[in-house]
């Protein structure tokens, strides 16, 4: 059961927690990151949010969120108490390319990380090809989650997979960033594959 208030747990992980889980949120610039870890963490969120300049306007794809004034530019972190006794920990990783292709980073933030939740946009499902490669590339599990915004244009399931060219058993669901228990959802599937792909690959 996810904890729907802080004030029982606050900065502390409760003395009932026995497994904690590293979780990735990736995705590319403006889909939502920061925003479903803000929704969903029980602490305050650990954010790294600069104003953007007219430079980075030149170089970030800005389609469909022209009015984005702040990005990542290192991390964000939060924390959820999604059952008593198991505590994810959430990063979520800058999206911009230029971040995403530095390796040090990429490495730094995959270490001991048990998945990645992919956040995409359908208003432009290709600006999440470099995320979902460098997810791949590390050798993560993923769940693919569409955060809507309200001019998101919709499509049946099978052809989004296709478009995404995603794997039959990875979880593509929708999701509101805004929406404790819309990000919620989409993190439990996550789990919930995660769980399955190590019980079938590791001896």
């Amino acid at each position: 059961m996810v904890s729907t208030t802080s004030s029982d747990s606050g900065i502390y992980v409760r003395d009932t927690v026995e497994t904690t889980a590293k979780l990735l949120v990736v995705g590319p610039f403006g889909v939502g990151k920061t925003t479903l870890i803000g929704t969903v963490s029980e602490i305050e969120p650990l954010r790294t949010e600069e104003v953007m300049t007219q430079a980075g306007a030149l170089v970030d794809d800005l389609r469909g969120i022209e009015d984005k004034k702040t990005t990542t530019v290192a991390m964000d972190f939060g924390r959820l108490t999604l059952a008593p006794d198991l505590v994810l920990y959430l990063f979520g990783a800058p999206g911009q390319q230029r971040f995403t292709q530095v390796a040090p980073v990429w490495r730094q933030l995959v270490h001991g990380a048990y998945g990645a939740l992919v956040l995409a946009d359908t208003r432009r499902l290709d600006s999440s090809f470099a995320s979902m490669e460098m997810v791949e590339r590390h050798g993560l599990p993923y769940a693919v989650a569409l955060n809507v915004f309200p001019d998101s244009p919709s499509f049946p399931d099978d052809e989004l997979r296709e478009a995404l060219d995603l794997k039959p058993e990875t979880p593509l669901i929708s999701c509101d960033a805004r929406d404790r228990a819309s990000a919620a959802r989409a993190l439990i599937a996550l789990v919930k594959h995660v769980h399955t792909y190590y019980q079938e690959h590791l001896p």
